[in-house]
């Protein structure tokens, strides 16, 4: 509810005229679809929007992304904490539940801790692009701040808006733009549980739990994955990577490894990417990043869980071990569920697109996947999709963002505990 309410409310401040450079108020299909990619952190569009939405209305996509980013209900504990001094009961539970923290009892911390950690890597990174876009190209003091603060904010919570036509084409080669947008990423994409673990215990890993350890051996291991791959495919690609010289070949494509986190910026075109790296930049995105974090998709914890339980099975054990811990049935009946979910509704709203459009299915299980990873990398069909397409993918992008597993829990009517156990069945499986 409340994040439906802050998409109402953005949707209806991008409808007043004020907020479109152009004549007359945005269209309801076109402000509520940017509502919802800057809300869910996505950074899907329909319109150019640089070029499309004014002054007011790119801050209001701005102030958007920040609220969506740091996540409603924390951020509505948060105010509240500031405010009155004091948090109850209730306000503890819900904002435990988003963050991801081991109790109510350290709720402050979190929240604090998390504000700190998200004001101070967007200053960081906007000091950097400010410095870069006044010093190397040009622009005046205030633009630059301008785009420094706003890429700043959109890289850290893996929202991929920008304000150039191109996206980051125009700086593909440019390590001083790239690089900080990358670093911001990647502190976004891990979570806000692993980024207060490691301000805590970064030169004593022994000291890590078990969600740091599982999510920064996860996390990089599929960027290096990604880096590599997206490179070595595309590079001698002349519509993407081939065009660039050895140098900027290797900065594009380490760009392009981290930004499947669900980030969704890019410095080379996707629609001209070739079949092989579109499926797996595809399945990258579904993956997506760290929990309680900006980043989307089934989180890299889901993911390497399920792989542990099929390693597990294989070898035939009883018991599924990581390291020194075994891995509980609730979580692993957890990570199965939410897994399938998302492959259901990425599946299925991929069928729906198909048969209310003609384009190829590549694009269009691309468009799906970054639409649920709320990733925002496109081949360019976003705009081209009927008003009915459009309502699609804002349903799958409110999906994305709070987690299908969320959705399912909120709308069940009640939990029915059954007072017996069943015998057990043993069906055929494979």
């Amino acid at each position: 509810m409340a994040f439906g309410a802050v998409i109402l409310i953005g949707t209806a401040l991008l409808m007043l005229p004020i907020a479109r450079s152009g004549p007359g108020g945005a269209p309801l299909i076109t402000a509520l679809f940017t509502a919802t990619s800057a809300t869910c952190v996505t950074g899907l569009i329909v319109v150019d929007t640089p070029l499309y939405w004014s002054g007011f209305g790119q801050a209001v996509i701005l102030s958007l992304i920040q609220v969506g980013g740091l996540g409603i209900m924390a951020l509505a504990s948060l105010v509240g904490l500031l405010v009155f001094r004091r948090m109850g009961l209730r306000t503890r539970l819900t904002a435990a539940q988003e963050t991801k923290s081991q109790g109510i009892g350290d709720v402050r911390r979190v929240l604090v801790g998390v504000l700190k950690v998200s004001l101070l890597t967007e200053l960081i990174v906007a000091i950097l692009l400010t410095a870069r876009f006044m010093l190397g190209y040009g622009e005046p003091p205030a633009r630059a701040v301008y785009l420094g603060v706003f890429h700043a904010v959109s890289a850290f919570d893996n929202a991929g808006f920008a304000l150039f036509s191109d996206n980051l084409i125009g700086f593909a080669t440019d390590p001083w733009i790239c690089l900080p947008i990358a670093a911001a990423i990647i502190l976004g994409g891990l979570g806000f549980p692993v980024l207060l673990e490691l301000r805590r215990w970064f030169i004593t890993p022994r000291k890590w739990s078990i969600h740091t350890r599982l999510t920064l051996a996860t996390y990089f291991a599929l960027l290096l994955v990604a880096v590599v791959f997206v490179t070595a495919n595309e590079w001698n690609n002349p519509a993407t990577l081939g065009a660039l010289d050895e140098p900027g070949r290797l900065m594009a494509g380490f760009f392009q490894g981290v930004v499947p986190r669900t980030a969704g910026f890019n410095s080379v075109d996707y629609g001209q990417m070739k079949d092989g790296t579109l499926l797996a930049t595809t399945v990258l995105m579904f993956i997506g990043g760290g929990s309680a974090g900006t980043a989307g998709g089934i989180k890299v914890t889901t993911f390497i869980i399920l792989f542990f339980v099929i390693l597990a099975e294989v070898r035939g054990g009883k018991d599924v071990n990581i390291g020194d811990r075994r891995i509980g049935s609730r979580v692993q009946r957890q990570a199965l569920t939410v897994a399938l979910l998302s492959v259901g509704l990425v599946m299925s709203t991929t069928l729906l697109l198909l048969e209310i459009t003609s384009l190829p299915l590549r694009d269009v299980l691309f468009e799906t996947a970054s639409a649920f990873g709320t990733v925002g990398l496109s081949t360019g069909i976003t705009a081209d999709l009927p008003a009915v397409g459009q309502v699609i993918l804002v349903g799958l992008m409110f999906v994305g963002r709070l987690g299908p597993i969320t959705l399912v829990s909120a709308l069940a009517l009640r939990e029915k505990q059954l007072g017996y156990t069943l015998p057990e069945g043993r069906p055929l499986i494979g």
